[in-house]
């Protein structure tokens, strides 16, 4: 057998070897070549393998719990939104480890700027008294808008994750008290919350959404 042979023989050999196989015995490798396709279990599996090692890496420059978990959910909305852009120079690890540290500089820099707004500011009164402060009414009307696309695609969800997201997003429950509450596991809780984050960033703007034209 040629050597050319031999190499698409061994490649296909691993492709129907590791069809037959457990998904979480998968090689990161074989599990992002099919989030690229669009997998969502196989995103399930590259999540629940690497998501408190990536939660540690975000926590320890943040040091906030909360932040931190927010950070890792929105890291691995990134890697499944940009699994294309994976060319393997490194392994998917370090690619996912890349998108959390560009996650959190991003989250540090939204800080220090938003600290030096309130600097500049001043002593002044942050919220306006003025009769005329409030949304003109094409900015109540787009707010509105927003709102009952957000409820339209929170209705393709599950009960459950549907509360889990108010919950975290309207309430600021941690992820403990959500699970105690939904009698959820904190791992089922972190998936609900970022297949509903993923559905609402898929929506872009809401203005495809069903009602909102």
């Amino acid at each position: 057998m040629a050597r050319g042979e031999r190499t698409q023989h061994d490649a296909s050999c691993r492709t129907r070897a590791a069809a037959t196989d457990p998904i979480q015995l998968w090689t990161d490798e074989q599990l992002l070549e099919e989030v690229q396709a669009g997998s969502e279990p196989h995103f399930n599996a590259l999540y629940e393998r690497y998501f408190q090692r990536i939660f540690s890496f975000v926590y320890i420059r943040v040091r906030n719990h909360a932040d931190a978990e927010e950070l890792t959910q929105e890291t691995f909305t990134a890697v499944f939104r940009s699994a294309d852009g994976f060319s393997g120079r490194s392994t998917p690890l370090a690619w996912i480890y890349g998108i959390a540290k560009n996650t959190v500089f991003n989250h540090l820099r939204r800080n220090r700027l938003h600290g030096e707004r309130v600097e500049q500011a001043g002593p002044d009164p942050l919220v306006s008294d003025s009769a005329t402060w409030g949304c003109n009414p094409e900015e109540h009307l787009e707010l509105e808008r927003y709102t009952a696309a957000i409820d339209s695609h929170l209705r393709s969800v599950s009960d459950w994750q549907a509360e889990a997201f108010l919950l975290r997003h309207v309430h600021n429950l941690t992820i403990q008290e959500i699970s105690a509450r939904t009698d959820r596991s904190g791992d089922a809780i972190r998936s609900g919350l970022y297949r509903v984050k993923r559905l609402l960033l898929e929506a872009g703007n809401f203005e495809s959404a069903p009602g909102t034209m």
